[in-house]
């Protein structure tokens, strides 16, 4: 059994999202970043960056924080939705940290100033919008002669999707990435993504 301390966010749902995929039995605890459950001692013990996701493996005696790592591991514990050591495994791993650094980081900022700060900051909407437009267009032109962006359906498109999930809250209008939102449709269809999406809340997919 696997522990999964999560909320609804996208870090939570890349890891919620890959359990479902692999077929892993988990439970997933919430811990509620609003009220401040992520500073509690006992979370405090299991990562003193009181971030979410964090996982626990009971079987492996694991515990691990940061969602990116979580996929790792989780990925070359089953053997699956990661390729083989070689130059293709490079190539996901290259695209695995472009989310990590790029597109989290940056579409996050982009939620705080554009849709929980909006005419507070002009210069930081203007600048983090921006910046997720040319993330988007990144992934746009990836997409241009795949099905995924590492290819074949891997823990890449696990850990993105959850953040362009947000597109409403990105102000982005998907017209103009028509890949991309082929992509983003083709993921939302599979089963493991909508149960995976919905914990630890039930939420439903948005749609574009």
């Amino acid at each position: 059994m696997i522990d999964l301390y999560t909320w609804n966010t996208p870090n939570g749902r890349k890891v919620s999202i890959m359990l479902e995929e692999l077929e892993l039995p988990y439970l997933a605890i919430p811990v509620d970043i609003t009220g401040g459950d992520q500073h509690s001692p006992e979370f405090d013990a299991m990562t003193l960056n009181h971030k979410i996701p964090v996982i626990v493996d009971h079987d492996k005696d694991v515990t691990l924080m940061e969602s990116g790592a979580i996929l790792l591991y989780l990925a070359e514990r089953e053997g699956k939705l990661l390729c083989p050591p070689g130059p293709d495994r490079w190539q996901t791993l290259a695209w695995l940290m472009f989310q990590v650094a790029h597109v989290g980081p940056m579409l996050g900022q982009a939620h705080h100033f554009l849709r929980f700060n909006p005419g507070k900051a002009p210069y930081a909407e203007d600048r983090y919008g921006t910046e997720t437009r040319r993330l988007y267009g990144v992934l746009e032109r990836r997409l241009a002669d795949r099905d995924f962006i590492a290819g074949e359906y891997s823990l890449v498109d696990i850990a993105t999707w959850p953040w362009i999930s947000r597109f409403e809250w990105q102000r982005i209008d998907f017209s103009e990435f028509p890949r991309l939102r082929d992509w983003y449709l083709r993921i939302a269809a599979r089963p493991a993504v909508r149960r995976g999406y919905g914990v630890p809340d039930a939420a439903e997919i948005p749609l574009p």
